[in-house]
């Protein structure tokens, strides 16, 4: 049997109202909120806490890792190993980028399930992410959000097996983004809609049911992409579901249109709140079609109260339209002048790649404590080179000292730069993120979350930084 056998989804914690962002431009409100990803987030980092608590909610060996986003932090160079690294996985895996179309979650699931199903890996990780930006008064600047899912794939304790799919292809010029574009670009609503999307999707959807001999009843979900709400619903009557309790809510109006990663993210949140025995219909739009029919197991009675959706929607920072400009880069502002730092040594990175991306450091084998950066000699018994590695990016940890620092070269100032004491011994100094300067105090829980910390010599730095649990 080949299936779901694990996942997990990362919401942003920021939320932009649209009624802010209407209210600034004097435009309609499509109502709700959306998912804002920090200015030290983007596609990468957020797949990585996908990836990372799919990881620590099972016991998988993985063997691939495929990274679907159509806003991947390189043009060319693989982020997959990225994500791979940095969620500390065996180099003696498959990493795979899946991008350039909505559809591309979809797509590497499919190429999961074949790669799973031929015995090539026993299992593979699907991560999805996506941080598209739509034009300032657009309707897409208010659709859009930001989010990450990662989906594990394998034989062993198979939440949802895969029962069939199909597939259709299918050019239209809808939406699109050129080289250097900043912001999505798309053609006229009603004919997208209407040529595109919805019969697009009624061929896909009639293609799978008639290839399979089922109809729209024989399903307890159908999870379903649509470019917005009010198309979604059009397609799902027509094509005989029942709106409610059998069509798989969008989550746009509380987090977005997550781009790659929306329908990944709906699949998790229906699997969350789905029974035994359930069939769902599983299908995605972009360049075409894709879709699947999963069944649940029994073993989704496994699945901790804490997975799925619920959680991550509950955990929400509201944010203001201004600094959401200045988190984007969209307004320029004064900087502090400072003299211009370094630019990091790809060369030191190569070399300490183990210690900055998976972040571990040392453990003295003589008495047992714990360092960050890895050392040769033990700060507590002066023990030297007698330790093994020890991660610290799955410890948690407290706040102990604290600093405000008000002339950050930072995207927003003041930074907070902290010392954390972690649980079982070890310290290190760090940002600490997602906490306003007059949240920050001594005795705050922390754990370690993966960031991008910036630009600089030509490519995208990152680094761990503490946030508040």
């Amino acid at each position: 049997m080949v299936g779901i056998t694990s996942f997990e989804a990362y919401v942003p914690a920021y939320r932009l109202s649209r009624d802010t962002i209407s209210k600034f431009w004097g435009t309609r409100s499509l109502g709700g909120e959306r998912a804002v990803a920090k200015y030290d987030e983007d596609s990468l980092t957020m797949a990585v806490a996908a990836t990372m608590g799919c990881i620590r909610s099972s016991s998988l060996t993985v063997g691939g890792v495929y990274f679907a986003s159509t806003t991947l932090p390189y043009q060319e160079k693989q982020a997959a190993t990225l994500v791979a690294a940095a969620a500390d996985l065996s180099r003696k895996i498959r990493t795979a980028d899946f991008s350039d179309s909505l559809r591309a979650g979809t797509i590497a699931l499919n190429a999961a399930f074949d790669a799973v199903k031929s015995g090539t890996e026993e299992n593979i990780i699907v991560a999805a992410a996506d941080c598209r930006m739509g034009e300032g008064k657009s309707q897409s600047e208010q659709l859009l959000g930001e989010g990450a899912t990662a989906i594990a794939v394998g034989k062993e304790g198979v939440l949802a097996s895969m029962e069939g799919s199909y597939s259709l292809s299918s050019e239209l010029m809808d939406s699109w983004r050129l080289e250097g574009d900043t912001f999505t670009r798309s053609w006229e609503e009603r004919f997208v809609v209407s040529e595109g999307y919805l019969k697009t999707m009624e061929q896909v959807i009639s293609g799978i049911l008639e290839k399979y001999r089922l109809t729209p009843r024989d399903f307890a979900k159908l999870v379903l992409y649509g470019p917005d709400n009010r198309s979604h619903s059009l397609l799902a009557k027509q094509l005989g579901f029942e709106m409610g309790a059998q069509v798989q809510d969008t989550l746009f109006s509380a987090i977005g249109n997550t781009g790659a990663a929306a329908l990944p993210m709906m699949i998790v949140d229906a699997l969350g709140k789905s029974n035994p025995g359930d069939l769902l219909l599983v299908a995605n739009y972009g360049d075409g079609g894709d879709a699947f029919i999963l069944k649940v197991t029994e073993n989704i009675k496994t699945l901790k109260k804490d997975q799925g959706m619920k959680t991550l929607l509950a955990r929400k920072i509201p944010i203001s339209y201004e600094r959401y400009l200045n988190w984007r880069n969209m307004v320029p502002l004064h900087e502090i002048s400072r003299p211009p730092s370094p630019p990091p040594s790809i060369t030191c990175l190569w070399r300490e790649s183990r210690n900055v991306l998976a972040l571990y450091g040392t453990q003295c084998r003589h008495c047992g404590y714990p360092q960050y950066p890895a050392q040769r000699v033990c700060a507590n018994c002066q023990t030297k080179d007698q330790y093994d590695d020890y991660k610290f990016s799955d410890k948690k940890g407290t706040v102990v000292a604290f600093t405000i620092d008000y002339l950050t070269t930072n995207r927003e100032a003041p930074a907070l730069v902290g010392v954390v004491d972690f649980e079982g011994g070890g310290r290190m100094m760090c940002e600490i993120t997602e906490c306003e300067p007059t949240q920050i105090k001594v005795g705050m829980p922390v754990e370690m979350c993966f960031r991008k910390i910036g630009l600089k010599g030509g490519f995208q730095n990152y680094f761990w930084k503490a946030r508040p649990i």
